[in-house]
């Protein structure tokens, strides 16, 4: 199996094609499903300030260059490998423990083609290549109440040995 999904199109006729717009953490996007279902909030840990949709997707694109800077969700998070080169996921657990993940259609080269972010994780990601395009699925659904964009100062100052990672994607 190839190391990526051969894709003859450049990153911008993707970005025209499945109309992506640019998120705030950097690179592409467009939400293509939020479930009708909803979670109360009664039923939701005491973190989330009101109901939230069952489950949402989106499409996520970044290009070389780019970076998904380091942020975390109040939800799991999961990413699906469509197309372009792997992507580089990196996640600093609330214990401090850093894990990089391949994500890209090669599996004799270690990558996998899913990935689950669990909720609390300080996560960002940057392309190999070219391009990445993937998806992500978060349950409880995704609202932007449960974003959280990094601090640089605060997560160097917890975290001063991923330094190098927290500079790159902050």
């Amino acid at each position: 199996m190839p190391d990526k999904v051969e894709n003859p199109m450049l990153a911008a006729d993707i970005v025209r094609a499945l109309g992506l717009q640019p998120h705030p953490e950097g690179g592409w996007f467009r939400e293509t499903y939020r479930a009708a279902a909803q979670i109360p909030a009664s039923a939701l840990d005491r973190h989330y300030d009101g109901a939230r949709a069952t489950s949402t997707a989106i499409y996520y694109l970044l290009e070389a260059g780019q970076r998904s800077a380091l942020h975390r969700l109040r939800s799991d998070e999961i990413f699906h490998f469509y197309a372009g080169d792997p992507l580089t996921i990196v996640e600093i657990a609330p214990d401090g423990r850093l894990t990089e993940t391949r994500l890209g259609a090669d599996l004799a080269a270690g990558a996998i083609p899913q990935h689950v972010i669990p909720a609390g994780a300080w996560f960002g990601a940057v392309p190999e290549g070219r391009f990445s395009l993937v998806g992500c699925t978060v349950a409880p659904g995704f609202d932007f109440a449960d974003f959280e964009l990094a601090e640089t100062a605060a997560l160097l100052r917890t975290f001063p040995r991923h330094e190098s990672w927290i500079r790159r994607l902050a």
